[in-house]
């Protein structure tokens, strides 16, 4: 199964709204699963909490029904399937059943892994995508990831005195994509239509990481 796995190194660094405009972008192309491991997704997607149980839960389970895992997906929109987070404990090694889970599964995959500081590696055949600010408290704990990533998508801030090749020299692996800071993405994360009206600073994830 071909896919990314986004995560930061701390919070604030806009993985979950990399993960939904990234999970969007691609949607144009072809049908996208996005797992939410982080829980803020369906906020993104302007859905409600239908008290249904999410990854948390399946990942719980000692030995889940071969069609447990699809039972739980919500449609977000077109083309996007979405796996939520649930309640509970996650474990480290979610990613990897996940993938083993889903096997063959034709869908691209998006998971929205939230905040590791030690990094993250991805199971094979999915690409681990660090997010993360050019900021200097961020690229301090980016320094001494145990797990490198396999592409970075930076996210840039006007003023900052870091910038891209900096970036790039902390963490050892390529900027592949950046995003700007942007008003018109907050205004419409905050008003529940970042989906639907998807900014055009997030349209080229998908073209950067297919």
């Amino acid at each position: 199964m071909a896919g990314n796995l986004l995560w930061g190194v701390k919070g604030g660094s806009g993985v979950s709204v990399v993960a939904a405009g990234l999970a969007v972008a691609t949607a144009r192309h072809r049908p996208v699963l996005l797992a939410d491991l982080g829980g803020d997704q369906p906020a993104l997607f302007g859905l409600d909490d239908d008290g249904r149980p999410g990854l948390a839960e399946w990942t719980a389970t000692v030995d889940p029904r071969d069609d447990s895992l699809g039972r739980l997906v919500r449609r977000a929109r077109p083309s996007v399937d979405l796996l939520v987070r649930g309640v509970g404990p996650i474990p480290d090694d979610a990613s990897d059943r996940l993938v083993d889970a889903l096997g063959d599964d034709p869908r691209s995959l998006v998971v929205d892994a939230g905040n590791h500081a030690g990094g993250l590696r991805a199971p094979s055949g999915v690409r681990s995508v660090l997010v993360v600010r050019s900021c200097y408290l961020a690229l301090r704990r980016a320094a001494q990831l145990e797990h490198r990533p396999d592409a970075v998508v930076l996210v840039v801030e006007a003023g900052r005195a870091l910038d891209r090749r900096d970036v790039e020299r902390v963490v050892g692996t390529p900027v592949v994509a950046t995003v700007e800071v942007d008003a018109v993405v907050a205004r419409r994360v905050d008003a529940g239509v970042l989906p639907d009206r998807l900014p055009p600073t997030l349209r080229p994830l998908a073209r950067r990481l297919p």
